[in-house]
């Protein structure tokens, strides 16, 4: 079951690869700094991905202005997404669920991620937007069943206005 606006966001431990090495980054510690904007994505490395990443990091000031951080999901190794970061210039925390445990408690993640084109992969999260307050309440959801759609970015800073 997907989570909803005004669910209690679950919380997690994942990693991020930094200068000093992996560390582990929890939910919890995110949001006692500032409201947070979690986005879910299939894989690095991978058009959309890129592209979404991309587009929010020219666009950091802009969460920054509205008090909010944006740390990016992906199912890859935390070495797989330093060198896709440092790649193509994305300037946001990613967090590896290497296992898909937070996918599958947010309830984004695919059955089977695109079985058409034999990618034929379990727990690939979908691509999906969750906007989380301070107290750990979700304020924004949106789960895309197609990998191709992005979120609604202006949703989002709309939500952010508002809190």
């Amino acid at each position: 079951m997907n989570i909803q606006v005004g669910d209690k966001a679950p919380q997690f431990n994942l990693v991020t690869l930094t200068e000093e090495g992996p560390q582990t980054v929890q939910l919890s510690d995110l949001v006692a700094k500032s409201t947070t904007v979690l986005l879910f994505v299939p894989m690095a490395f991978t058009g959309v991905c890129t592209q979404e990443f991309c587009s929010i990091t020219s666009e950091l000031s802009v969460y920054n202005e509205l008090n909010a951080q944006v740390v990016g999901i992906s199912g890859d190794n935390p070495f797989a997404q330093a060198a896709w970061a440092e790649k193509e210039g994305i300037g946001i925390t990613l967090l590896s669920d290497y296992e898909h445990a937070t996918a599958e408690a947010y309830g984004v993640a695919y059955e089977s991620f695109l079985p058409e084109k034999n990618l034929i992969m379990g727990g690939v999260p979908k691509r999906s937007a969750f906007v989380v307050d301070q107290e750990g309440v979700v304020r924004y959801a949106e789960v895309n069943d197609s990998p191709g759609d992005l979120p609604d970015f202006e949703a989002i800073q709309a939500c952010l206005k508002s809190l």
